[in-house]
């Protein structure tokens, strides 16, 4: 059979999968699984609760079905894996979501099937953990029977702009054949073209030190709004003094949650310590990071105790819920970092967030957000997230949700410097 010709299973059809499925769909057979039969029905319905893709979107591939019914999957030849991997409570890789997906594969595996891996993983990780799960269930024989691949998502989720097809893609595989095979997959709906890895373990390596290397400078910038606060420099007009260099790289302090920035660290400081390396650069940045939530409730604080405003049974408003601006997106948001460290401090917080869907929030953080909150009613606002809908208030409006005396807490650069009483 043509390579072209195969049909394709996406598994798991989140942020990464479903883009994926749609984008295949519009070009070949795929089909589009996920065990949450809710997801199948709503995308059969032709919505998408994230956002990624519109209705008109859904509607293009004409030739991707949905399924919740694993046995669907034996009419595939190529499966791509884009489930999540999370983190514990721990702070280590959990591979559950990997394995499973890896098992209902392996139960329909047939010889000559690929197996492409897209979730975010530890160099090493495919190879040792996933394709024994697929030998063992399926019966066969790695690079003899079945074969695997691994390219890394990079999708932006609610970024208009930079979309999967308009971002080069790495691809590998665990043959030469296979790589070439998997590059050519790839390469029918990428218009941004491919670039081939050397071998399965580049491919993960690269997809990991990619959000490594963003943490750690970002890391980096929140040290030095940690100095610049305690100097009574502000951080936002250094950046921009700096900036106007042509080599400096324009990134800005905050909380750092998300899917991958927050967590992809923890899957190679893991793989690094279990081989005998205690990495310290990667550790120490995640440490300082994971700490802006807690820094940030001791400010705002501060500011109310020098306001005279009682912090025992206070009620602030925190502004944005998401991880970031202008996307339904809760995963490892680190806004939850904030609520938390309030609640330790006998605060009352409203959660307010127009791009929130408010079961999940429940689900997820046991959080209600607010359906609006009540001008003049709050001793502080935090605005925790840039969402338009905030930024378009101004000062005027977000200032108008507090008391006469309250402290205005802007994470995000939404306002002008003097017309906020604390930023980052």
């Amino acid at each position: 059979m043509n390579p072209q010709n195969k049909t394709i299973a996406i598994i798991g059809l989140g942020y990464v999968g479903l883009p994926l499925a749609v984008e295949f769909g519009k070009h070949r057979a795929t089909l589009g699984f996920d065990i949450n039969q809710a997801r199948i029905h709503e995308l059969q319905s032709g919505q998408d609760h994230t956002l990624e893709c519109s209705p008109e979107e859904l509607h293009s591939a004409t030739h991707l079905r949905y399924s919740a019914n694993a046995a669907d999957l034996q009419a595939a030849q190529i499966y791509i894996v884009t489930v999540p991997t999370p983190i514990d409570e721990n702070k280590q890789p959990d591979l559950t979501p990997l394995v499973k997906a890896s098992e209902t594969i392996g139960k329909v595996l047939k010889t000559g099937d690929v197996v492409v891996y897209e979730s975010t993983v530890y160099p090493g990780a495919t190879e040792e953990v996933c394709v024994p799960v697929l030998e063992k269930f399926s019966g066969l024989k790695f690079n003899q029977d079945f074969f695997c691949g691994y390219s890394p998502e990079r999708i932006n989720p609610g970024d208009k702009v930079n979309r999967l097809t308009t971002i080069k893609k790495v691809t590998s595989g665990s043959t030469p054949e296979t790589a070439e095979m998997v590059d050519s997959m790839y390469r029918q709906i990428i218009t941004a073209g491919t670039h081939r890895a050397t071998s399965i373990k580049v491919a993960e390596a690269a997809k990991v030190i990619e959000n490594v290397q963003r943490d750690v400078n970002i890391a980096l910038i929140n040290e030095l709004a940690l100095l610049f606060n305690k100097m009574g420099i502000d951080t936002e007009a250094v950046l921009k003094a700096a900036g106007t260099k042509w080599n400096f790289l324009p990134f800005r302090p905050g909380l750092v949650g998300g899917h991958c920035i927050g967590v992809d660290p923890y899957y190679l400081t893991h793989k690094a310590q279990s081989i005998g390396y205690h990495p310290e650069i990667m550790v120490a940045g995640r440490r300082l990071n994971d700490s802006m939530g807690a820094y940030v409730v001791a400010q705002l604080v501060k500011a109310m105790t020098k306001k005279r405003i009682q912090v025992d049974g206070a009620r602030v408003l925190v502004l944005g819920l998401t991880f970031k601006e202008n996307c339904p997106d809760v995963r490892n948001t680190k806004v939850v970092d904030i609520i938390k460290e309030l609640s330790d401090y006998n605060v009352h917080a409203d959660v307010f967030d127009p791009w929130v869907n408010t079961a999940e929030a429940q689900h997820e953080y046991a959080i209600t957000p607010i359906s609006q909150p009540q001008t003049g009613s709050y001793d502080a606002i935090v605005v925790a997230v840039a969402h338009h809908q905030f930024k378009s208030m101004g000062a005027e409006g977000l200032h108008a949700l507090g008391k006469p005396n309250h402290v205005l807490y802007d994470l995000k650069y939404v306002l002008p410097v003097h017309l906020s009483d604390l930023r980052l």
